[in-house]
């Protein structure tokens, strides 16, 4: 949910920006780009310890072509049933809790 509504917000404000031809919009995009990086390396490296690999595997997205797409499709897979190394799955945890 998190990718989905920040990829919205910033498509919205690089379409506003380009549509307008106004260089603010643009500025305030990558500003937001910037603000929002560290949560999202954030976010792909809990991700991945859901799915049982390491957070290391983030710097896989550096090869050209295929680090990408195995990034994908390692944040597209589910979780990892039961408990890891790096702790509950989080969609278990939640119906425990209900």
């Amino acid at each position: 949910m998190f990718t989905l509504f920040v990829g919205i917000i910033y498509a919205v404000l690089l379409g506003i920006g380009i549509g307008a031809k106004v260089t603010a919009v643009l500025a305030l995009a990558g500003i937001f780009y910037v603000a929002i990086l560290l949560p999202a390396l954030a976010v792909t490296v809990r991700r991945l310890h859901d799915t049982g690999r390491a957070g290391w595997w983030i710097f896989f997205g550096i090869v050209p072509i295929a680090g990408p797409i195995t990034l994908l499709v390692f944040q597209c897979s589910d979780s990892q049933p039961g408990e890891n190394k790096y702790g509950p799955n989080p969609k278990e945890a939640a119906l425990v809790n209900a």
